[in-house]
């Protein structure tokens, strides 16, 4: 039990680090090696969603110290996301339901964010807009924010690719709008799973120590220092590589 404890801090701590440099909380690839080394499906949900917020709340004062973080990108995608992410962490999937549908919906926008990325390095791609337009953001907040409560994900892992396939904002700013999106989705979608599961693992604070070094590292990384090609794809990778291990689980 202990050797299976250490190994998944591992995990946990490798995940944060690749998904905190492109903005992500991490908790589609949480959810995916938890459900590899068979935790209790009970506890999958609340785990992630706590991990999902010390990183993301990691992430988004590293973005914000930046100077990429911005209200008036950010405020359209949260003002509805943050009341429907808590309305979906009071509803519960079956696993039956629960992998298929998520994974699908990773692998599919990872391969269509790879593509995206491939296709603006061969031809010219019209610049990105200074802010995102107010109802499409609106409207893209509330159905992401119920489907991460749902589901157990921060939510910015759709939200990401969303921003960028319909060229709303530029790469960086994405990572910083997700971060924060993450951060208050996390916390709602967890309130509303903590009122159905009052209880959490043992090992928790070890897993929250990996994450949250993870996050820090990868933060650090996403926010100077990886041009936005690496970014694009690595983000690509992350989504193609939790949706494959989510529809094998």
């Amino acid at each position: 039990m202990l050797g299976e404890t250490v190994e998944l801090a591992g995990l946990i701590l490798i995940i944060a680090v690749l998904y905190a440099a492109v903005g992500q909380a991490g908790a589609s690839g949480y959810l995916a090696v938890m459900g590899m080394v068979s935790l209790d499906p009970a506890m999958m949900k609340p785990v992630a969603l706590a991990l999902n917020l010390l990183v993301a709340a990691i992430g988004t004062a590293r973005f914000a110290r930046a100077g990429l973080l911005r209200w008036r990108i950010f405020y359209p995608f949260g003002v509805l996301g943050v009341p429907f992410s808590f309305a979906g962490g009071l509803v519960h999937l079956p696993g039956a339901l629960y992998y298929p549908v998520v994974g699908g919906c990773l692998l599919l926008a990872g391969l269509e964010l790879a593509r995206s990325t491939w296709a603006s390095n061969r031809w010219p791609t019209p610049a990105a807009r200074e802010h995102p337009p107010f109802w499409a953001a609106l409207a893209a907040g509330a159905g992401i924010g119920f489907l991460s409560g749902m589901t157990g994900t921060g939510g910015g892992i759709f939200l990401a690719p969303l921003i960028l396939l319909m060229g709303w904002v530029d790469t960086r700013r994405t990572a910083a709008v997700s971060a924060a999106f993450n951060l208050l989705n996390s916390a709602s979608a967890l309130l509303g799973a903590w009122a159905t599961l009052p209880t959490l693992p043992a090992a928790l604070p070890l897993w929250l120590v990996a994450a949250g070094v993870g996050g820090t590292v990868g933060a650090w990384l996403g926010s100077r220092h990886l041009p936005v090609a690496a970014l694009r794809y690595l983000l690509s990778a992350i989504l193609v590589t939790s949706g494959v291990k989510m529809l094998s689980l």
